[in-house]
């Protein structure tokens, strides 16, 4: 019996190294990694130079608190300013502390406009964690059901919907904020259109707004830009990040510019763990290894040619809905309930994910190649063809009965 308490469905697989976009379980079968920790390992595993970075860190020094001064801490803040165009950086340990923070600088920046009780506007499908506060900000009532009472302050709307958000700003003098991801993750790799953040931009600037964009899956380069805003020349006000920055070590990052940089002061929020010289070390050296090895334009001439290879393959199938996403974050959104996949896909090596039940979700790392590309085609496609005519065969039985 296991005393690791019961809160994930773990498939029956445990992995014991790494090289590349490659693992190994424990009994010596090999994985094609098509999720990187779900876009966690954007440089994959074990990478020879990330390697040597933590080695040598760890050699000098894991931690030390933030009751002092941190150089590399200040370095990574540096760094991240100037690929963002940000001004400053608060350090956390997660995706959800880094919502966290953006949350509290939304509220903190309301109540020093005299708003008693200051709002943020979420999209429906989002997701931006599972504590109290990120989860009642999420758009999913699977991840809120029995967490109730849900945290007040948040007004929902249908994501990529402007006219929405506009007549909420119409309605509700309480608003002081808008949190949304340009690609919905866990909500099922939703690719909002692209004057969607310029709307948002020209909303939250007539009605004073904070614009908040959750970059947790979204950046680090996996789109083939540092982080998504910059496809669009719209940046934000807050920016929360995680998941790639670390390439497996934890770290979490919330980013703000203008108003909402001068917000936090001593003792309004902080962070034991978050920004200790260990996880900077990793951030940098991760930081640097995409610049050096062009990790962003490989995210998207792999992307496009996965998504140009399952269009042509499988885009016009019956049952399949769309197949979207931008560099290396990939949705394939079929008609039907597809989690089956996902062990099917185990037992032949090859490691994908289906979120929202229906939308095979893959992110591979960064360091993904064609031919590593050619392979998880060559076993996805014949997976995802099987699949739709087992789900077509007794609709076809029906119809002739």
């Amino acid at each position: 019996m296991s005393h690791v308490m019961n809160t994930y469905a773990r498939l029956p697989v445990a992995f014991e190294r790494g090289e590349g976009c490659w693992l190994w379980d424990t009994s010596g079968k090999r994985y094609l990694d098509a999720m990187a920790g779900v876009a966690v390992c954007g440089l994959g595993h074990s990478h020879p130079k990330f390697v040597a970075v933590l080695r040598a860190q760890v050699g000098r020094l894991v931690h030390t608190s933030n009751l002092y001064q941190i150089p590399l801490q200040e370095k990574l803040a540096d760094r991240l300013a100037a690929i963002s165009g940000m001004e400053n950086v608060f350090f956390c340990n997660s995706g959800c502390e880094a919502n966290e923070a953006a949350i509290k600088l939304a509220r903190l920046y309301g109540h020093k406009k005299n708003v008693e009780a200051p709002a943020i506007v979420v999209m429906e499908k989002a997701f931006h964690g599972r504590t109290i506060a990120t989860l009642s900000a999420t758009g999913s009532r699977k991840v809120q059901a029995g967490f109730e009472p849900l945290v007040a302050g948040f007004v929902r709307v249908p994501f990529d919907d402007l006219e929405a958000v506009r007549r909420v700003a119409e309605a509700n003098r309480s608003v002081v904020a808008v949190l949304v991801e340009l690609l919905q993750g866990e909500g099922g790799v939703n690719v909002c259109h692209d004057d969607y953040l310029k709307g948002l931009r020209e909303i939250c600037e007539a009605h004073e707004w904070l614009l908040m964009l959750d970059e947790v899956q979204s950046g680090m380069g996996r789109t083939g830009k540092w982080f998504a805003f910059q496809h669009t020349g719209v940046a934000p006000d807050v920016m929360p990040l995680a998941k790639g920055l670390g390439n497996g070590l934890p770290i979490g990052a919330c980013l703000a510019a203008g108003a909402a940089a001068q917000l936090f002061k001593p003792g309004n929020h902080g962070s034991t763990f978050g920004g200790n010289p260990l996880a900077c070390a990793a951030a940098l050296a991760t930081l640097d290894i995409i610049e050096e090895e062009r990790l962003m334009d490989n995210a998207v001439k792999v992307g496009d040619f996965i998504r140009a290879e399952l269009a042509r393959q499988i885009g016009g199938i019956k049952g399949v809905r769309e197949i979207r996403g931008k560099g290396l974050m990939i949705g394939i959104e079929l008609e039907a309930a597809c989690g089956e996949l996902v062990q099917q896909a185990l037992d032949r090596g090859v490691l994908i994910n289906v979120t929202v039940d229906n939308v095979v979700r893959l992110l591979p790392p960064l360091t993904f190649g064609t031919e590593e590309a050619g392979l998880l085609l060559a076993t996805l496609v014949p997976l995802i063809t099987r699949f739709l005519d087992r789900q077509s065969a007794p609709q076809a039985a029906a119809q002739t009965a």
